[in-house]
């Protein structure tokens, strides 16, 4: 599926930038020198210049505009306003903490035959193309040293967002850590592998901000970009196992209601399994996206267990 291919290139790319940002000096906090640094260049609201008399009250008052909530309203507005029309679009397309669980979700299903060890019921016993799955939890062996090797991936990463990036890496490699960085990165590490192997999911869909929000304002608009089942069609679903279920990183269930798909990422990966269950039968998918107009259906409908129940919100 073209859309799996163009996301594997936008999350690679997007997560080698998550890495490097702080490197090349793209964007970090700096500690020591207690300002931003973007694209190389000291980001300060030259209050320094105001407490040495060097500049007025009121260009100062401008500088903190400029400086602070000028770019602080343009970045959230266009974040939300994304997310108004396309949901968790980051979490789905660009995310480094996703794309971890994702990964953690696949090396899950080949070592215990589910995503997560919470998930209720294993992986079906044939995969889309008939083949029978098959799960060794002796690859436990392998799949507890990535997340391992991700977490410290994660926790070194942010630390160089935090104090110089030179000064992190040169005393990592000459294991000449200070406490308070030898401390940061231990923990850090620890508690993104119990976070990784455990909890990821509900870390996705309850404890990440930035994920709420988009979730939040996804939702207020009803005619946003959503996953749509064809009811008329759900006979076609009684001789496939879930496919879409079961593919979805979050755990969601595909063919529900929007309300019931409030952290969906757009990930399309329900839509990429149908069209390749659909597909053995010459037959279209019975997900796909859809928005304005036709995804009032998906907000406003509910669907349980093959019967249609219609709430028209709009009778008074």
């Amino acid at each position: 599926m073209k859309i799996q291919h163009a996301r594997l290139i936008t999350r690679t790319g997007f997560f080698i930038l998550f890495i490097f940002a702080p490197i090349l000096d793209i964007f970090r906090f700096d500690l020591y020198l207690g300002h931003f640094i973007v694209f190389g260049q000291n980001w300060t609201m030259g209050l320094e210049a105001f407490q040495n008399g060097e500049i007025t009250g009121q260009q100062a008052v401008l500088n903190v505009f400029l400086y602070a909530f000028l770019p602080l309203l343009l970045v959230a507005g266009t974040f939300i306003g994304v997310s108004w029309f396309y949901g968790r679009l980051y979490c789905g397309w660009l995310c480094p903490h996703f794309s971890v669980v994702e990964m953690v979700n696949s090396l899950m299903e080949k070592t215990i035959g589910k995503a997560s060890i919470w998930d209720k019921g294993s992986t079906p016993e044939r995969d889309i193309f008939g083949k029978k799955n098959i799960h060794n939890k002796k690859l436990w062996i392998v799949t507890f040293p990535i997340i391992v090797i991700f977490a410290f991936v994660w926790a070194v990463s942010l630390i160089t967002y935090m104090l110089p990036p030179d000064v992190i890496y040169h005393n990592l490699l000459s294991n000449q850590l200070t406490t308070v960085q030898f401390n940061f990165i231990a923990i850090a590490t620890l508690v993104f592998t119990l976070e990784f192997t455990f909890a990821r999911h509900l870390f996705c869909r309850f404890g990440c901000a930035v994920g709420l929000f988009q979730s939040l304002a996804w939702m207020a608009n009803k005619s946003a970009l959503v996953v749509r089942f064809k009811r008329d069609q759900v006979k076609e679903c009684v001789d496939c196992s879930d496919h879409c279920n079961h593919a979805c990183p979050m755990r969601l269930k595909p063919r529900s209601t929007k309300r019931h798909m409030f952290t969906c990422t757009q990930c399309a990966l329900c839509i990429d399994a149908c069209e390749k269950v659909q597909g053995q039968k010459q037959q279209e998918s019975l997900l796909h996206w859809v928005q304005k107009y036709d995804a009032l259906d998906v907000s406003d409908r509910d669907f349980k267990q093959g019967k249609h129940f219609v709430i028209n919100k709009d009778k008074h």
